[in-house]
C-alpha cells in the first residue's frame, strides 16, 4: 500500500502585510503539526488594491480602521508571542523579495527565508527591498546570493510575480494572506487554523474513499 500524499494549503501573501507577518511567522510550524504542505505564494497587494479603486492600503486610506490594525497588531503579537514594531513606513514596497520567494517557493529555505525578510520590515524597521539588505539574509542561510538577486532581478522572474499576481486577482484575492484548500478561500490570519482544518479533513476523507 502506498502512503497517502500529504494535503496542500496555498499560502498566498504579501511581505509589505501586517497581517501576513503574524501567518508567515507560524504557518511552518502549525502546518508540519497538521501533516499539511504549504504552497507558498508571495505576490503584490498593489496591483490587486488598484483593480478595486484604492491607491493604497485600505488601513491608510481609513483612518479608524488603520488606528484599530495597528492596535489589533500588539495584541496578536503578544498572543503569538511574536516580537512586533511599528514600521515607519508603511506599507514597505517588498517586489525583489517577492521576486526572491517566488525562486525559492519549492525549496527547502523558503519559510526561513520570508520570516527574516519579514522580521526586517516588522521588527527592525528597515527597508525590505533594497539587494544589501536581502543578501545577508540569502548568505546566512547558505545560499548564493549573488546569482540569486541576479536572478530575482532578471526579466523571466519579474514576468512571473506579475503573471501570479494577476492569477490572485482572477481567483478573487482581496488582501493578504489568503489561503486556499482546494477551491476553498479563507483570508486572513485568524482564518488559517480553519484552513488547516479543512486540508487535513479532506485529507482523511480522501484516505477513506480510498480504501
Amino acid at each position: 500500500m502506498t502512503a497517502n500524499p500529504s494535503p496542500d494549503i496555498e499560502f498566498w501573501f504579501e511581505f509589505g502585510s501586517n497581517y501576513s507577518y503574524l501567518s508567515v511567522m507560524r504557518i511552518e510550524d502549525v502546518a508540519q503539526r497538521c501533516g499539511v504542505n504549504v504552497a507558498w505564494k508571495p505576490f503584490l497587494l498593489g496591483p490587486i488594491f488598484r483593480a478595486l479603486g484604492m491607491e493604497t492600503s485600505p488601513f491608510i486610506l481609513q483612518k479608524e480602521k488603520g488606528a484599530y490594525m495597528w492596535q489589533d497588531m500588539v495584541r496578536q503579537c503578544r498572543k503569538y508571542g511574536l516580537r512586533w514594531t511599528k514600521p515607519s513606513t508603511f506599507p514597505r514596497l517588498g517586489v525583489l523579495p517577492a521576486r526572491i520567494a517566488l525562486l525559492g517557493a519549492d525549496q527547502p529555505w523558503i519559510a526561513a527565508f520570508c520570516r527574516q525578510v519579514m522580521e526586517l520590515n516588522f521588527v527592525l524597521d528597515q527597508d525590505i527591498n533594497q539587494p544589501e539588505r536581502l543578501e545577508p539574509i540569502l548568505s546566512a542561510l547558505g545560499l548564493p546570493s549573488v546569482d540569486i538577486l541576479d536572478q530575482a532581478q532578471a526579466e523571466p522572474i519579474r514576468t512571473r510575480l506579475r503573471e501570479q499576481t494577476d492569477e490572485a486577482r482572477a481567483r478573487g484575492i482581496f488582501g493578504a494572506p489568503t489561503f486556499f484548500v482546494g477551491a476553498e478561500m479563507f483570508w486572513g490570519n485568524d482564518r488559517l487554523d480553519d484552513a488547516l482544518l479543512l486540508a487535513s479533513e479532506t485529507s482523511r476523507e480522501g484516505a477513506v474513499a480510498r480504501r
